[in-house]
């Protein structure tokens, strides 16, 4: 088994503590920034960044469905880290400054891949379809800090 890892970035025009909020609301604005991929998105503990419990659906592609239930920690500042209790993806969502209003945002998955030749094809391939998936994320992300 390899460890498989899908980053993706991008630069929207907010204040770095707004947009983290942003991520952290898990009650409010973050289920608005989901796409299409997701699914069942429910809130069971917390809501707000540390202690958070949530459930989602991801489909990745027709057939690759994900069941998630992330446990949700702030290591450190700026820094939000989803660890799914039903796999070994852990996501971790990291914002910092970018020049004057302006904020980076970068987001990584990592897991453990499968082996043989089904874990070449997902080496290969799955991190560029979270890519997309994580990019749609953060262009409504941009839509909604940057009103």
């Amino acid at each position: 088994m390899a460890q498989v890892e899908a980053t993706t970035e991008r630069v929207v025009a907010g204040q770095p503590d707004d947009v983290f909020d942003a991520l952290a609301d898990y009650t409010g604005t973050r289920s608005t920034l989901l796409t299409e991929h997701f699914s069942e998105y429910e809130v069971r503990e917390g809501g707000d960044g540390e202690g958070t419990l949530v459930h989602w659906k991801l489909q990745a592609t027709s057939k690759r469905i994900r069941d998630c239930l992330l446990e949700v920690s702030e290591p450190t500042d700026g820094e939000l880290v989803e660890k799914d209790r039903n796999s070994s993806m852990v996501t971790t969502w990291r914002v910092t400054p970018a020049g004057e209003g302006r904020s980076r945002v970068v987001v990584t998955s990592v897991w453990n891949g499968a082996g043989g030749i089904g874990g070449f094809f997902e080496k290969t391939f799955a991190p560029k379809g979270l890519g997309r998936i994580y990019d749609g994320v953060l262009a409504n992300l941009a839509t909604q800090v940057e009103k």
